[in-house]
């Protein structure tokens, strides 16, 4: 009897495990091609110009949990657009690597500035709209955005 209690016991920790274990880990972890999506694309863009649209778009991308991202760059263009920028002018990183491409023609972007006057947990934007060429970092296989570098 003691061991079919025993076998009974370990299956029973073993389910239960594998239940609670991958939440122990907390989230999984945001590859650097995801993370840019997230922080850098979005291919609608404000249908009309919006002062609220960073506030908004900061909030829901999940750039102000914990603190307030302080500048962030959306890009209102097709991602294979954005993509295609890797294969584009090779030019060198702010961080002195050499994996980042600048955009050979101008994009629609919005940039994003916190004010001086914002404190966390109210993370308060301005918007600023524009067409200008972007630097991006790439990396991986596929060669894929990773890290938005610029605005020019």
């Amino acid at each position: 009897m003691g061991l079919e209690k025993s076998l009974f016991l370990f299956s029973l920790l073993v389910l239960v495990l594998g239940w609670v274990q991958p939440s122990l880990g907390g989230e999984s972890r945001e590859s650097s091609a995801d993370k840019f999506k997230r922080q850098h694309m979005d291919t609608e863009g404000p249908s009309k110009s919006s002062p609220t649209y960073c506030n908004q778009m900061m909030k829901r991308q999940g750039m102000t949990k914990g603190s307030c991202k302080p500048v962030n760059t959306f890009v209102h263009e097709p991602l294979e657009d954005v993509q295609a920028i890797c294969s584009q002018g090779q030019v060198t990183c702010k961080n002195g690597r050499n994996n980042c491409h600048k955009s050979s023609s101008t994009l629609r972007i919005t940039d994003c500035r916190l004010k001086g006057s914002s404190k966390y947990p109210n993370c308060d934007y301005t918007t600023t709209d524009s067409q200008k060429h972007i630097i991006i970092a790439c990396d991986g296989n596929p060669y894929v955005p990773v890290h938005f570098d610029a605005s020019v």
